[in-house]
């Protein structure tokens, strides 16, 4: 068996009821997301996101996925769901995360291979993770594209990484290997219908993921002290 340090952290987003987020939680993943984006079909209210924090343990982050929102808005959703972190998948600026690290939020910032904010942007911000997609598609974010994960293959070496965008079960072990990412975050790659997790495809994709053994130092993105 890999052991803990040997392998990527896991987060499912997308999250849309609280039985789904108790029985992905025992399969041991770090983070889970909810998302705040009206025109996503997995968009819940705060107060079904509160349902599905309160079906958690402790230990497991709940992101909240906000597109281009204020810093008040923002922190009221975090607030009224329970949140212990927000994943910033729009054009915010850098002040924008140090405002919510200030509040206690850990702060996950998108950036992208085609499209802004680019990767090369991360230094602009000081996000605790960064995580990156290929920005194809309509909405913000992977829209379930597979991409060339090797465009992301180094940016790991400096900053917390985190890798989305088209990965699934049968895939995510060539991502891992490509882009040399600390965690990997999927959505619909696990799903029988949009926010309706299919729970045979998610234990798949966490066995893949937690069965390779990374041959570089992985980041504890999820953990307080990162390690």
């Amino acid at each position: 068996m890999n052991k803990a340090d040997d392998i990527c952290g896991i987060k499912i987003c997308g999250i849309t009821e609280p039985k789904t987020a108790a029985e992905i939680a025992k399969l041991g993943v770090q983070a889970i997301g909810l998302v705040f984006y009206p025109k996503s079909r997995r968009c819940v209210t705060p107060e079904q996101a509160l349902e599905i924090s309160h079906a958690l343990p402790e230990k497991v982050k709940k992101i909240g996925v906000f597109v281009n929102k204020n810093t008040d808005t923002i922190l009221k959703t975090a607030g009224q769901s329970g949140l212990t972190g927000v994943q910033l998948h729009g054009q915010e600026p850098p002040e924008v995360v140090e405002k919510l690290k200030n509040e206690g939020l850990m702060v996950v910032k998108a950036l992208y291979t085609k499209g802004s904010p680019l990767m090369a942007d991360a230094d602009s911000y000081n996000a605790d993770a960064y995580l990156i997609e290929c920005a194809k598609g309509e909405l913000p974010g992977g829209n379930a594209m597979v991409w060339n994960w090797q465009e992301a293959a180094g940016f790991g070496d400096k900053h917390p990484f985190i890798l989305a965008g088209g990965l699934n079960p049968e895939n995510v072990v060539n991502a891992i290997y490509d882009a040399k990412p600390h965690a990997v975050d999927v959505s619909s790659g696990v799903e029988a219908a949009p926010g309706k997790k299919d729970m045979d495809k998610v234990r798949a994709f966490v066995y893949a993921a937690e069965k390779y053994n990374c041959q570089y130092p992985i980041r504890r993105i999820f953990n307080a002290d990162g390690r």
